[in-house]
């Protein structure tokens, strides 16, 4: 198997963008008028042997299970460090490669694996159901940027 970074995530005060690649950059094409996009990425800091032989963690969150097997969570200490997040794309530069983004939990110069554009009718579940120690967190991405994160964790 052979993974290629595409991009980066990228960090500069207060704003946000995934640089893509040169070689990469055709495949933008056609992203304008999505104004979200799911970006998977690498956990870099997490890409060690300890980290990848995680499979149970404790007690994560504050209302959780004394114990959750890492499937159920999204730590970044996994058997492969992948991680999944939805993002808000406010403007594209097309020949730099840049995607300006709202927000997204990485670091800055983490890897981008892939980007695929967020569409409804594949990624959005009309009436989902969670464990009742998570029911309580916001039901979509434009609300949870209000939500009091820091409370729900014990790290």
């Amino acid at each position: 198997m052979e993974l290629k970074e595409i991009g980066k995530i990228k960090t500069e005060e207060e704003n946000m963008f995934i640089q893509i690649n040169k070689e990469y950059i055709k495949g933008l094409q056609g992203l304008e008028g999505f104004s979200h996009i799911d970006v998977l990425w690498w956990f870099d800091k997490c890409d060690n042997s300890n980290s990848r032989s995680v499979l149970e963690v404790k007690k994560p969150y504050k209302n959780s299970p004394e114990k959750l097997g890492v499937f159920s969570t999204r730590s970044p200490e996994r058997p492969n460090p992948i991680a999944l997040s939805v993002t808000q794309v406010t403007h594209i530069d097309y020949e730099k490669g840049i995607i300006y983004i709202t927000y997204i939990d990485a670091m800055n110069d983490s890897s981008i694996l892939d980007l695929k554009p967020y569409t409804p009718s594949l990624d959005k579940v009309e009436k989902p159901y969670v464990p009742q120690w998570c029911s309580h967190w916001p039901l979509c991405y434009e609300k949870s940027g209000d939500f009091d994160w820091q409370n729900e964790f014990l790290f």
